[in-house]
């Protein structure tokens, strides 16, 4: 007999969806232990002998899952999401169909649909919390084209924090940076900013820089921690090896990594006092 393990993470180890979301069906009565409803969060399963269901349906369990971490470039338009209602494109209509059957990938996090960049795809529900929790900061670099020229002063403002309807954004990092190409570099009255966030709030570099006054033009995430997206193309995607997934994960788990893929630090920088 397995060790009993509590539902959400049990779930979430299958690739189902995050435990976060696994949670929330707890808690909405969609999960049944061998026929019995379970609303409590504290609640355990024997992988091997209990019976679990979501919406009705028996769930396989595999008692070692296999653990996919997929970084993909998005490009402009495709929704980062694992379905569309209306039918539009989305991050998992770029994976091959055997990816797509077999994986039960999903994003973790995610890109607006008209900013492209790196985006991360897994199956592993522990680890997309451990990703996109509030408390371990994870730095995303972000080269942003806005309308304008920004000041000084406007960036220093932006790095200490903007005040966003009563909410004031962590501190980040912002500077000018070169276009990314020469025909780029052709508009006079935009500037091209390299940014870097701790935090992962709904269109929050777009709001900020619409509230600075200097609209964003384009957006394009080129990093999430140290993972860069290298030669991959738009629509392009790769797994993760050991070594990469190992320089990920060792901030928020508290170990030190001699990795050569970056050692940003997991915190914001501190808050100007001038």
């Amino acid at each position: 007999m397995a060790e009993p393990q509590r539902l959400q993470k049990l779930l979430a180890q299958q690739g189902l969806a995050s435990r976060r979301q696994v949670e929330a069906w707890i808690l909405a009565g969609r999960v049944r232990v061998n026929g019995k409803v379970v609303t409590e969060l504290g609640s355990k399963a024997d992988p091997e002998r209990d019976c679990i269901e979501v919406n009705g349906q028996v769930i396989p369990l595999a008692k070692d899952p296999a653990r996919y971490v997929l970084l993909l470039h998005k490009p402009v338009g495709v929704l980062s999401t694992c379905a569309d209602p209306w039918g539009r494109k989305t991050v998992l209509d770029l994976l091959p169909p055997s990816w797509k059957r077999q994986t039960r990938l999903y994003p973790v996090g995610r890109l607006d649909a008209d900013s492209s960049g790196a985006l991360l795809l897994t199956n592993d529900g522990d680890l997309t919390l451990k990703l996109t929790h509030p408390r371990y900061h994870l730095p995303k670099t972000y080269r942003v084209q806005v309308q304008g020229h920004p000041s000084q002063a406007t960036l220093q403002h932006w790095r200490d924090g903007v005040d966003l309807e009563g909410y004031t954004t962590l501190p980040a990092e912002v500077e000018f940076c070169p276009a990314p190409d020469f025909r780029q570099r052709e508009h006079p009255n935009c500037s091209w900013l390299r940014v870097v966030l701790f935090e992962g709030r709904n269109r929050q570099i777009r709001r900020v820089a619409e509230r600075l006054g200097h609209p964003v033009l384009s957006l394009h995430r080129e990093a999430i921690g140290p993972l860069g997206l290298g030669n991959l193309k738009a629509g392009q995607f790769r797994q993760l090896d050991p070594h990469e997934l190992q320089a990920l994960l060792a901030p928020l788990t508290g170990h030190s990594s001699s990795s050569s893929l970056g050692k940003r630090p997991l915190r914001p920088p501190a808050r100007s006092r001038d």
